[in-house]
Parts: C-alpha cells; sequence; structure tokens
C-alpha cells in the first residue's frame, strides 16, 4: 500500500482536492445529519438525543405524511408526462423534413435555462384567481374562476404543470441524443420490409432507447423527490401541495426543529434508495430476458 503511494504520489495529489471537498461539504454532513436525527436540536447549543423518538413522530406527523402523497404525484405525473412529451417533441425535432430545426431546438430548451424563482412568479399570476390568464382563458368557454392557488383540491396542479414545463426540455435533448446515434440503416431496412411509422416507433425506436429511458426515469426520479422551487412558490394553503423537501426546509430552518428535519431526510434518503433499487432490479431482470 505505501509502495503504491509512493508510486502514484502525483496522481493522488491532482485528485486530492476533490475528496477533501468530498468530505468537507458531502460526507460530513451527511454523518452528521443522521446523527442529529437522533436528537433534539435547534442549531444552535448542544444536541440532546431522543433516541428514535424523531422517527416515531414521523408515522405520527399528518404533514408528513401528506408532504409524501404530494411528492408521490409530483413523481408519477412528472416521470409520465416529462418521459412522454420528451419523446414526442425529441422525434419531432429528429425529423429530417423539418426545416428550421435548429429554431425550434432553441426554443424548445429555453424553459430549461430560465430561473425556477422567476418562473414561479411568472405562474403564480397566470393562475391567479382574479386576474389570471388562465381563468381569463377559461372564461370564455363559460368557466367560472377558479382558485389555483387557493384550493386545497386544484393547488398541485400548477405545481404539476410547471415542473414539467421547466424539465421537458432538458430531457428532450437527452431523448434526441439517443435518437441520433440510432443507426440509419436499421429504418431502411424496416422499410423495405414495408413496415410503416408506427410499427418502426414501437419496434425500433423505442428499445434502442430503452438504457436513455431508464437513465431519464432515474433522473426523473430524484428530480421529482427533491423537488422544492415549484411548490415553495406557488404555495397553496396548508400542506395541500407541499413537497418532501419543502417539508424539510420548513422543519429545519422556520420552525429550528433541526433534528425532526434531519429524520425527515433520512426517510427521504431512504425512500430514494428503496425506489432506486426497484428501478435497477428491474432493469436487471430485462437485461436477462
Amino acid at each position: 500500500m505505501i509502495q503504491t503511494l509512493k508510486k502514484y504520489k502525483y496522481p493522488y495529489l491532482f485528485i486530492l482536492p476533490f475528496f477533501l471537498l468530498f468530505s468537507v461539504f458531502q460526507l460530513f454532513p451527511m454523518l452528521w445529519t443522521v446523527v442529529i436525527s437522533f436528537s433534539k436540536w435547534k442549531g444552535i447549543g448542544k444536541p440532546k438525543s431522543v433516541g428514535l423518538d424523531n422517527y416515531k413522530l414521523l408515522f405520527k406527523d399528518y404533514m408528513f405524511w401528506d408532504a409524501i402523497s404530494n411528492t408521490l404525484i409530483y413523481w408519477v405525473t412528472g416521470v409520465i408526462f416529462i418521459l412522454l412529451l420528451s419523446i414526442i417533441i425529441a422525434a419531432f425535432l429528429n425529423y429530417n423534413r423539418l426545416k428550421g430545426r435548429s429554431f425550434f431546438k432553441t426554443v424548445t430548451f429555453l424553459p430549461n435555462v430560465c430561473a425556477a424563482i422567476a418562473m414561479g412568479i411568472i405562474f403564480s399570476m397566470l393562475f391567479d384567481e382574479n386576474v389570471g390568464l388562465v381563468n381569463e382563458f377559461l372564461g370564455l368557454f363559460g368557466i367560472e374562476s377558479i382558485g389555483w392557488l387557493t384550493s386545497t383540491k386544484m393547488s398541485k396542479i400548477p405545481v404539476i404543470i410547471l415542473n414539467i414545463w421547466r424539465n421537458t426540455p432538458w430531457f428532450t435533448v437527452i431523448v434526441l441524443s439517443g435518437l441520433l446515434n440510432i443507426p440509419r440503416e436499421y429504418y431502411e431496412a424496416a422499410t423495405v420490409d414495408g413496415a410503416n411509422v408506427f410499427q418502426q416507433f414501437f419496434r425500433i425506436t423505442l428499445p434502442s432507447l430503452y438504457n436513455i429511458l431508464f437513465f431519464c426515469f432515474i433522473t426523473l426520479t430524484v428530480d421529482s423527490w427533491k423537488i422544492f422551487n415549484e411548490p415553495f412558490i406557488l404555495k397553496g394553503p396548508g400542506t395541500s401541495n407541499v413537497s418532501l423537501f419543502q417539508y424539510m426546509y420548513d422543519t429545519g430552518f422556520n420552525l429550528f426543529k433541526m433534528g425532526y428535519a434531519s429524520a425527515i431526510g433520512c426517510m427521504l434518503t431512504f425512500i430514494l434508495l428503496i425506489v432506486s433499487l426497484i428501478q435497477f432490479r428491474i432493469m436487471r431482470k430485462q437485461d436477462n430476458i
């Protein structure tokens, strides 16, 4: 071991800054979060150990379960609609006869580069109950004004729409890169065999994009479970559209219950770990078929 370190001391010195920064800003905070989750702490002073009380309280906290329910809805809707729209838009941008593809690619990617806070403020104005353009448009069809951000039943819809609108462009680019790597010979051979557009899509395009779509699925899962900006800006009444990540933030930095917030963070990590393991297990089974 010592001889190896001496032999490769310069390469190790080059990568040492990364490990130092990782240890200080990621590894240590993660371990500290786990320790704090078993204590009662307001952010200052000495933490007081409470054992498993914080975790026991989670199962009795209706706000925690509301946050999980909301986040689950954001995850399901995000995975379904973002992936579906990404595939459709990417296929459209990959169409050879499309004129002005560079323009459409630029327009498609614009929502992703816009600041989340700015877009949240704009959406809050669009979905305003009294002067919002959405209600004005619906009024043209005789639909009464809807309290999008004041109703417990409707408050999640603006968050879902904003989440889909902001994240679809990024995953469209990823899917488009996968489409560009599919050999054209596959489609030419399928055309010769008499396959139509839909048969080519389901028999060539989707199977070729399997690994790309699985990567998008994993990334969307992580992003959906740590969604924060959208529900934080488009805040509804009570916990009607609060995400789990937002609830953790409010508990820690508004109520100063750092121990309880750390327990929420550990539960969030545990949920993501379980979901990711299930996804990888499914992928492994698909590869073995």
